[in-house]
C-alpha cells in the first residue's frame, strides 16, 4: 500500500534514469513490480493510504483509462531500466495493492500483468498477488485473474465482528468472507487473509472470535496488523473528539500473544512480525523482498520504488500521475540515494522483523555489543544469537521498536 503523505527528497530526472551505481551487483538481486491501484468504493475511517473513490478523476486517471496509463509505465520503466544498464532480470513477485485492485475489472488487471510479462518475463514460479475486499470479487472474476497469471490473493477481513467493522468503516459482512475464500481456492488461488486489531471498542473475546473465525478458512497465510490512528483520518478526528476510546498498548500486546498462540496451535508459523504462513513456501515473498532490500519498481501515483540503494517515488494525485505519463516523462517528483547510515538502519530495522533473524556480521561494533544485554533482557533468543543471528524472542517482538534502537550505534 501507499501513504498518503510523500517524504522529501532531491528532483527526479524526467528521463528516469537510474545513477551508474545502482547497477552494481544487480545480477544478485531479486526485481519485483508493485502496482498501485488507487480506487476505493469507501474510504474506511482509518485509512491513511493514496486512495480516492470518485469514479472519474479526469486527464486520463479515470477507472476506466487507469490500466492503460498503469501500462504505460510498466514500459517506461522496462525502457529506463534498461538505459541505465541494469541487467534483464525476469520478475518473481507482484502485488497489486491499493486501495482495492479489485474494483478494476479482472480483465484491466490482466492487462497491466500482461505488459509486464511482455516486458521483462515472470521467473518459474513467480508469485503474483492481487489485494481485495471480500465484496469486490466474483468466482468469474476471481477465475480471470488465476487464468490470467495471478497465484495469489490476499484479502481484507479485518474482523468478524459486525460492530468492530461499523467503526473500520468496512463494506462487507463477516459471511461474505468464507464465500469469497472459497470461490478463490475453486480458481486455483492461494489465500491470505488481514486482520487488524485494538480498533476502539473491541474487546479480547471479540479478537479471538476474528482470528477463530479466520482460521476456520484454513487460509495459506494470516497478516495481523495492531490498529494505528494516523493524523487526518476520520478515525482520529472521532477519537479526538472522544467519540471512541484511545488505543491502549496494553490490549493491544494481549491480542497480539493470543494471536499467536491461536496461530501457530492451527499449524501457521510467524515469518515476520505480523506475518504467519502455513509453510515457508506460503510465506509472501514480495513482502520478504522488501524486508530484504531487493529490488522493485513501483507502479501508480504516489507509488515507491527502490533499485540499488536509489528510492524514488511518484507523484501523488492520479491526474497529475497521468499527465505525467501522457506527456512521456517519468512520474517520479523526487528521489534519494541511501547513504551507508540509512542502509545500515533499515537493515537492522527490517531484517530484525524476519523469523530468520538478522546475521550478526551485518551489526557495527556497538550493535553486537548489545546482543548480550538484549538476551538478558530476554528479547532475543540466545541459542540463534550465539549461533550469529538476531533472533527475536516472543517479548522481543512486542517491543522490537526498542530492540532496533539498542542495536543501532
Amino acid at each position: 500500500m501507499t501513504p498518503s503523505a510523500l517524504p522529501l527528497g532531491d528532483p527526479a530526472p524526467k528521463d528516469g534514469l537510474l545513477p551508474s551505481d545502482a547497477a552494481a551487483a544487480a545480477a544478485e538481486r531479486k526485481f519485483g513490480l508493485y502496482v498501485h491501484i488507487p480506487f476505493c468504493a469507501v474510504r474506511c475511517g482509518y485509512c491513511d493510504f493514496n486512495t480516492y473513490t470518485a469514479t472519474e478523476l479526469g486527464g486520463g486517471a479515470s477507472q476506466d483509462a487507469y490500466a492503460a496509463t498503469a501500462a504505460q509505465e510498466v514500459r517506461f520503466a522496462a525502457g529506463a531500466l534498461t538505459a541505465s544498464g541494469l541487467p534483464e532480470r525476469p520478475i518473481e513477485t507482484v502485488f497489486f495493492g491499493g486501495g482495492t485492485p479489485t474494483l478494476l475489472p479482472a480483465e484491466d488487471l490482466a492487462a497491466i500483468l500482461g505488459t509486464a510479462v511482455q516486458q521483462w518475463g515472470l521467473a518459474p514460479g513467480a508469485e503474483v498477488t492481487t489485494e481485495a475486499n471480500p465484496d469486490s470479487v466474483t468466482p468469474e472474476s476471481l477465475q480471470l485473474l488465476a487464468d490470467a497469471g495471478f497465484t495469489r490473493v490476499s484479502f481484507g477481513m479485518q474482523s468478524a465482528v459486525p460492530h468492530v467493522l461499523a467503526v473500520l468503516d468496512r463494506t462487507h459482512t463477516p459471511s461474505r468472507v468464507p464465500q469469497a475464500v472459497q470461490w478463490a481456492r475453486d480458481a486455483g488461488l492461494k489465500v491470505s487473509v488481514d486482520l487488524i486489531y485494538g480498533t476502539p471498542g473491541e474487546s479480547l473475546a471479540d479478537w479471538k472470535h476474528s482470528v477463530e473465525e479466520a482460521l476456520s478458512y484454513e487460509p495459506d497465510h494470516i497478516s495481523a496488523y495492531a490498529l494505528i490512528v494516523e493524523e487526518g483520518t476520520k478515525l482520529a478526528a472521532r477519537m479526538r473528539r472522544g467519540e471512541v476510546p484511545p488505543i491502549d498498548d496494553d490490549d493491544h500486546a494481549d491480542k497480539y500473544l493470543l494471536a499467536d498462540e491461536l496461530f501457530t496451535a492451527a499449524g501457521l508459523n510467524w515469518y515476520e512480525v505480523s506475518n504467519w504462513a502455513r509453510t515457508p513456501q506460503d510465506a509472501c515473498r514480495h513482502n520478504l523482498a522488501y524486508w530484504r532490500s531487493d529490488d522493485w519498481w513501483g507502479i501508480g501515483p504516489g507509488a515507491h520504488s527502490h533499485v540499488g540503494g536509489v528510492r524514488w517515488w511518484n507523484a501523488k494525485h492520479p491526474t497529475a500521475y497521468a499527465q505525467r505519463m501522457a506527456a512521456g516523462e517519468s512520474p517520479a517528483v523526487g528521489r534519494e540515494t541511501l547513504d551507508a547510515d540509512t542502509r545500515y538502519l533499515e537493515d537492522v530495522m527490517l531484517r530484525t522483523r524476519l523469523a530468520e533473524g538478522l546475521p550478526r556480521e551485518l551489526l557495527r561494533p556497538e550493535g553486537r555489543h548489545e546482543i548480550a544485554g538484549l538476551i538478558a533482557d530476554g528479547l532475543v533468543e540466545p541459542k540463534a544469537a550465539i549461533a550469529g543471528t538476531v533472533l527475536l524472542t516472543l517479548r522481543g517482538r512486542l517491543l522490537a521498536d526498542a530492540v532496533v534502537r539498542r542495536l543501532l550505534p
